[in-house]
């Protein structure tokens, strides 16, 4: 089974080369690595180079201009050959050798159609500290309505499912992998199963999180895709899910 992981690039040099190294050192080979580049201006382009040839023709890139992430992700999915394809950011990086073997051989289950797990949010100065730890166990479809997901980049699914059920939609700003989510798991039902396992690290300071304009926007959104994929839910609803952000920061795990 070929896994397809996709990044994308935008003046990303300050923290790329982690995200590849942690790419190249995952123990499960047949790994398919894309990465979809904006016209960085920095040196992304150099390290995509330097690391090229160790990949031994399975890294595939290109830098050109697109119409931000979403179009980006699209770009890579649509390059994809592999049978399961998931997203990594170029500032996150997986801190595991073995997380994509836990992942492919979880797909060995057949009645399986989706696969997520936790993340660690982590101090950009500091990268073992860890700040939250983001747990998707409690995750089902029916919390969508309440703002919650499972964490985004552990979702790995297979690549007929963007052909049959769509891509991202790319006139959304921030929480297009929101309605995504929802579009998946809960309009069309795929079967997912959880994995008691931190994939990645991620550094803070994300789009959606940054201010509390973009915390606004976002919420906007969410209550949008619910509304397209019929699921019921308000601003005031939303609010829940910070709670529970507060409760996680005291249950994280070092």
């Amino acid at each position: 089974m070929t896994c397809s992981l996709i990044t994308t690039t935008f003046n990303s040099g300050k923290t790329l080369e982690d995200t590849i190294q942690s790419v190249f050192s995952q123990s499960y080979l047949n790994i398919e690595y894309i990465i979809i580049d904006g016209l960085s201006e920095d040196n992304t382009i150099d390290i995509i180079r330097k690391y090229e040839p160790l990949f031994r023709g399975r890294l595939k890139w290109i830098s050109e201009k697109d119409n931000g992430l979403y179009d980006a992700m699209n770009k890579g999915i649509r390059m994809a050959t592999g049978d399961i394809v998931g997203i990594i950011n170029s500032d996150d990086f997986y801190h595991r050798r073995d997380t994509i073997s836990k992942v492919a051989e979880a797909f060995q289950n057949k009645e399986i159609q989706a696969v997520y797990g936790d993340v660690r949010f982590v101090n950009p100065d500091n990268l073992d500290k860890t700040v939250r730890y983001y747990s998707s166990r409690n995750f089902s479809p029916s919390r969508f309505r309440y703002g919650f997901m499972p964490a985004h980049p552990t979702f790995f699914t297979y690549r007929k499912y963007f052909e049959e059920f769509g891509f991202y939609k790319t006139d959304y700003h921030i929480a297009a992998d929101y309605e995504l989510l929802i579009r998946f798991l809960y309009t069309h039902q795929l079967k997912a199963k959880y994995l008691s396992q931190d994939f990645m690290k991620m550094r803070t300071g994300g789009a959606s999180t940054a201010s509390i304009k973009s915390n606004i926007l976002l919420n906007k959104e969410i209550v949008r895709a619910c509304s397209e994929n019929e699921i019921w839910t308000c601003m005031p609803l939303l609010f829940f899910k910070y709670f529970i952000k507060v409760f996680e920061l005291f249950l994280t795990k070092e």
